[in-house]
């Protein structure tokens, strides 16, 4: 096992304990995100907290960070505790189901990188599993858990595999959910979109969607992708 921390250009930070590594999907949708307005925030499903910290970097007064996994949010918690912004971050270790029906606060955006296989994926692992898979937090669960959060002017992003968005668009309307926002991200230019970042609200409103490339055909990072993430890795 490897465990060096990782390196960004503001903060570093260590993932081998957690369910699920840094990766992509996470710091896309950590930049893209809008924060305009945004004072508070909370992060369901932290992980190692990736993305309360890309929040924190961005300015976000205050982040509250929600986890399952022990091992993860004690990780989450050690990063935040190594970052600049070790005053504005907080984890929780417990059930969003559970944790958002009793929570006093409203948050000015809720924010997941959220589990999304079905039984078909799953491996040995449970930890990761729990992680990954829509058994410990359905569609429907985090949609709720995500309402519970929120006032009439909040927002709510999200990441998602392009098949399972078409699946949990449907679910968010039945909870009153409007996608205001959604970026349809192609993992190499030629190929079709395989990952979506939305932000929702509470509110009707027309949707604006862009599309973003990661790598060229010859498998550099476009500049696109570059000048997106030029503030956090070293190597852009």
């Amino acid at each position: 096992m490897d465990t060096r921390p990782f390196y960004f250009k503001q903060f570093m930070m260590y993932h081998h304990r957690s369910t699920m590594k840094i990766g992509t999907d996470a710091v896309l949708l950590g930049r893209w995100v809008d924060v305009g307005n945004v004072s508070t925030a909370v992060d369901i499903g932290t992980g190692s907290g990736i993305i309360s910290l890309m929040l924190a970097q961005r300015g976000v007064r205050h982040i509250d960070a929600v986890e399952i996994d022990a091992s993860s949010a004690h990780e989450a918690k050690e990063n935040f505790e190594l970052s600049p912004w070790r005053e504005r971050l907080d984890v929780a270790c417990g059930d969003v189901r559970q944790l958002s029906e009793t929570s006093p606060v409203k948050y000015d955006l809720v924010i997941s990188n959220p589990p999304f296989f079905t039984d078909f994926f799953k491996g040995e692992q449970e930890r990761r599993n729990l992680a990954r898979h829509t058994d410990s937090l359905s569609f429907g669960d985090l949609c709720r858990s995500a309402r519970n959060y929120m006032n009439a002017d909040s927002r709510f992003a999200l990441v998602l595999p392009m098949l399972e968005s078409v699946r949990f668009k449907e679910m968010a309307g039945q909870y009153g959910f409007f996608v205001k926002r959604q970026l349809l991200i192609v993992p190499v230019e030629g190929r079709e979109p395989n990952r979506i970042n939305m932000e929702l609200v509470l509110k009707p409103t027309d949707c604006s969607s862009e599309t973003f490339t990661i790598r060229r055909s010859d498998s550099t990072f476009t500049d696109a992708y570059r000048e997106f993430l030029k503030d956090y890795y070293i190597t852009l």
